[in-house]
C-alpha cells in the first residue's frame, strides 16, 4: 500500500511538472518568440542569437538547453535534479514540436503591452509552480548554480546577473519599446512567482478562544480530518477559565470550521491569520 501511494504521489508530480513545462512553452513560443521579449533565461538568449543566425528561437532553444544540461552535468553532477531535466528536455521538445506543427510568422496581435502581461503571467505561473515542487526549467538556472559553486554569490543573485545580462542585450539589439518591455517583464516576472508560490501555499491557521473546545477539536479531527493544539488560558478582566485552541487549515476547510464555530459556540473568539510557510506533519517537510 506504502508503495502504490509513493508511485501514484510520484505520478502526480510528473504530471504536475508536464503541466507546468506546457504552460512555460505556451507563453515562450506564442508570445515571447514573436515579439522579442527578452526576460532573462535560455529563451531570452535565443530571441536575441535568432536575430543574427540563421536558425529559428525555438531550435537555438533546443540547442542551448541540450548544452547546458551536459554542463550541468560535467560542473555540478547528477545532483542538481532528475525533475530538472525532465523539464528541460520536455520543454525544449515541445517548443521545437510547437514550432514545426504552428508555425508563426509575427505576433497573435498588434498590441505589444497585452501579449507581453500574458508572457510574463504564464512563466511567472510555470515557474513558481515547478519552484513550488522542488524542480526548475532549467536553462539559465543551471549557468546560476555553476556561479553559485564557484563564487561567493547566492543562486538569487547569480540568476539576476545572467537575467540582467540578456535583458540588457535585448536593449541593444532591438528597438527601445522591446528592450523597456524585456525590463519590465523581467521586473514583473519575479513579482508574480512570489505571489503564486505564496498562494500556492496559502493556509489559515486559526486561534480560537472559547468555552466548549470538544465540540470543535472532534469537527476538527473528524470531519476536516486535521488535528489541534489546546491549552488553558485566563481572561485578564473577568478571570475566566477558557480554552485556545490552534490549528492550520485549506481556504476550503477554513470556511467550513468558521460556519461551524459560528453555529455551535456564537461566542468563541476567533483570529485567523494567513501563512504560506507551515513545516510539519501533514504539510512541508524540512528537506523540501
Amino acid at each position: 500500500m506504502h508503495t502504490e501511494n509513493k508511485i501514484m504521489a510520484e505520478v502526480r508530480e510528473y504530471v504536475i511538472l508536464t503541466f507546468a513545462t506546457v504552460l512555460l512553452v505556451i507563453g515562450t513560443y506564442l508570445f515571447k518568440f514573436p515579439n522579442h521579449f527578452s526576460f532573462g533565461g535560455v529563451a531570452g538568449i535565443a530571441v536575441i542569437l535568432a536575430d543574427f543566425v540563421p536558425l529559428s528561437a525555438a531550435t537555438l532553444s533546443f540547442i542551448m538547453n541540450m548544452a547546458l544540461l551536459v554542463v550541468g552535468f560535467i560542473f555540478l553532477g547528477k545532483g542538481f535534479g532528475v525533475k530538472t531535466v525532465y523539464v528541460t528536455v520536455l520543454n525544449s521538445v515541445l517548443l521545437s514540436a510547437s514550432e514545426a506543427l504552428f508555425p508563426m510568422s509575427g505576433p497573435i496581435t498588434d498590441e505589444p503591452v497585452l501579449e507581453m502581461i500574458f508572457a510574463i503571467i504564464l512563466q511567472a505561473v510555470s515557474s513558481a509552480i515547478l519552484f513550488d515542487i522542488g524542480a526548475s526549467s532549467g536553462g539559465t538556472d543551471i549557468i546560476a548554480m555553476i556561479i553559485k559553486k564557484f563564487s561567493s554569490f547566492d543562486i538569487g543573485t547569480a540568476l539576476l546577473m545572467v537575467d540582467v545580462a540578456v535583458v540588457v542585450a535585448s536593449c541593444l539589439v532591438f528597438d527601445a519599446v522591446t528592450g523597456l518591455c524585456s525590463l519590465c517583464g523581467l521586473m514583473a516576472k519575479s513579482l508574480v512567482i512570489d505571489n503564486v508560490i505564496a498562494n500556492l501555499n496559502l493556509h489559515k491557521c486559526f486561534t480560537i478562544i472559547c468555552d466548549h473546545p470538544d465540540p470543535i477539536c472532534e469537527y476538527i479531527n473528524d470531519s476536516l480530518v486535521r488535528s489541534a493544539t489546546l491549552y488553558k488560558a485566563e481572561g485578564a478582566y473577568t478571570h475566566a477559565s477558557k480554552t485556545v485552541i490552534i490549528t492550520i487549515l485549506s481556504r476550503k476547510q477554513a470556511v467550513q470550521l468558521r460556519k461551524f464555530i459560528q453555529s455551535c459556540e456564537p461566542t468563541a473568539f476567533i483570529t485567523i491569520t494567513n501563512s504560506s510557510e507551515i513545516i510539519g506533519k501533514g504539510f512541508r517537510g524540512f528537506n523540501r
